[in-house]
């Protein structure tokens, strides 16, 4: 059975220090964003575009956002498709992120009770995997070869020189390999790992396998954000990996390249290096979040205020607390050249809402009152 080999250094040690640190603030933070239906769509449509962008779509961010939302747009089929089948990739890890702790015990776990309590750890399969390949390229490949392992050799060249990048093993060792692999993550050892490098140990070698004749990269970058997700590193919510990978994509294949360069035999490469730069990517991207919620709840007496409850704020409210707490407050007139574009009611129910979960209070009367963060 495959077992990953990578070492844990000083640097690796301290970009989980910083991903368990941001997700500390984050889960613990009195004033957090509301990720409701539209920050949802937000972070899908980041991650559907720079996801296919990487892999050579040109829709813009703009174009994207408008499949996602179902309006429809005037571009070549292909990229269009890409985009419609990366979204519907995203709603399937979304659903299998709600479902996973349903009450449905894992067949070697019959003797839990159903409705208990205990966390369950998610099941890997290949069913899986073949069904986010199909979700990935659906109209873009021949149906028959949709989920539906490589059936011949395939090398990848680079495009610049022309010099072949990486050859994978050949279509015969798949099956094998993948089995193996998904063997592996469903052991108990494999849970005792870090999701965050079980995540970076899934990407590779679902990327070195290729185990398809095409949508290889999206479906690596899918499958991998699945330990995150099921264990409460659900960063596809807050932020996208991908935006980070194509805004980056030298270090990024760079890593890969390097690490594919050092045995013909898949399972005995070493993975730390492309380890720490996955880790690195993870700690950048929930650290710009932690940030963001400090700066929220900079404050520590909101935590006693609030009893110790967590206050989901939307983006305008956002923008209020924040001024608030740069200036010290805010009166009316200060709130509609804030939000322009929105209403005076609008704005009212925000600030009442605010009032009514003791992080803002209201100072005067009506027409000059004077809206400040709660004090003490």
């Amino acid at each position: 059975m495959y077992s990953p080999i990578f070492t844990i250094g000083n640097q690796l040690l301290k970009q989980i220090g910083a991903i368990e640190a941001a997700k500390a603030v984050i889960d613990e933070a009195p004033l957090i964003p509301a990720y409701e239906k539209q920050f949802q769509q937000e972070a899908m449509v980041r991650t559907v575009h720079f996801g296919t962008r990487i892999e050579g779509n040109d829709l813009t961010y703009q174009e994207v956002a408008k499949l996602v939302e179902g309006k429809s747009i005037t571009a070549t089929d292909r990229d269009i498709q890409e985009v419609i089948n990366y979204r519907n990739v995203s709603n399937y890890l979304e659903e299998l992120w709600a479902l996973y702790d349903a009450n449905m015990p894992l067949p070697e776990e019959k003797s839990i009770p159903m409705g208990s309590d205990i966390k369950r750890p998610f099941f890997y399969s290949e069913t899986l995997i073949k069904r986010i390949h199909e979700l990935t390229t659906n109209k873009l490949i021949p149906e028959a070869d949709l989920g539906r392992y490589r059936r011949q050799q395939v090398v990848l060249k680079n495009t610049r020189t022309g010099e072949i990048a990486h050859r994978p093993p050949p279509a015969i060792e798949v099956p094998y390999l993948v089995g193996d692999f998904i063997s592996w993550l469903n052991t108990s050892a494999s849970h005792e790992i870090h999701p965050a490098i079980r995540s970076a140990i899934a990407q590779y070698v679902m990327v070195a396998i290729h185990p398809f004749i095409e949508g290889n990269g999206r479906v690596s970058r899918a499958f991998a954000i699945l330990p995150l997700y099921v264990e409460g590193y659900d960063v596809r919510r807050l932020f996208s990996l991908e935006e980070y990978f194509d805004r980056n994509p030298e270090s990024y294949y760079t890593t890969l390249q390097m690490t594919h360069e050092q045995s013909s035999d898949i399972f005995k490469r070493d993975l730390t290096r492309w380890i720490e730069y996955f880790t690195q990517v993870l700690a950048i991207e929930l650290t710009r979040v932690k940030e963001k919620v400090q700066g929220l709840s900079r404050d520590l007496k909101f935590k006693q205020k609030l009893g110790g409850k967590q206050v989901p704020l939307t983006e305008r409210q956002i923008k209020l607390v924040e001024y608030m707490q740069q200036f010290g407050g805010l009166r009316m007139p200060d709130a509609q050249q804030l939000l322009p574009m929105v209403s005076d009611d609008t704005i009212w129910r925000d600030l009442k809402k605010l009032i009514d979960e003791h992080v803002v209070e209201k100072k005067g009367s009506t027409k000059g009152a004077f809206y400040c963060l709660s004090s003490a």
